[in-house]
């Protein structure tokens, strides 16, 4: 029998899609996804309404924006690959042990709360589809990218395993 918290989560993760997307077991290298395709059924299956217990962190795990670098200068799209060490990526939903699913913050001046599931806006793009790069529009200008990973429910990590904060100049 399911607990009530359970049946809710459940629910949520079903109604958004996130247990009905498909991921590819292949380790090939990926196509990057676009800034629409992270706007959809990933992003939807964040809320700010369920709270739930935090997933450890190993020790030894380590997420990166492997490109661009900090301080380079860019035209838009700008592709941004996605790097994690120590843990696996996994698309949300799926609760597997030392995995995770990044989320991509953009000129985010504060952090989110950490004990909650990341929410779903312009400046936080979800990747629940296991997704380790986009192509990201940008305007032209100065922008900061981190990224922080979050469990199968969009919850960061215990501690948070987040990435330097970078920033790009878009010309």
């Amino acid at each position: 029998m399911h607990r009530p918290f359970e049946v809710l989560l459940i629910s949520v993760l079903f109604t958004t899609g996130i247990l009905l997307q498909g991921c590819s077991d292949s380790r090939e290298e990926e196509e990057p996804i676009t800034q629409n395709e992270a706007n959809t059924d990933e992003r939807e299956g964040a809320t700010e309404t369920i709270s739930t217990e935090r997933t450890n962190t190993p020790a030894d795990a380590k997420v990166s924006i492997l490109s661009p670098e900090d301080g380079a200068s860019v035209t838009s799209p700008v592709t941004v690959e996605f790097g994690l060490e120590g843990m696996e990526v996994a698309k949300a939903g799926t609760g597997e042990e030392n995995t995770g699913h990044h989320h991509l913050l953009v000129d985010l001046d504060q952090l989110p709360p950490m004990d909650a599931p990341l929410p779903s806006t312009d400046q936080i793009i979800h990747f629940g589809g296991g997704q380790t790069s986009i192509e990201l529009e940008l305007e032209s200008g100065a922008h900061s990218l981190q990224l922080l990973l979050g469990d199968s429910t969009h919850v960061p990590h215990k501690p948070p395993l987040m990435s330097e904060k970078i920033t790009i100049t878009v010309e």
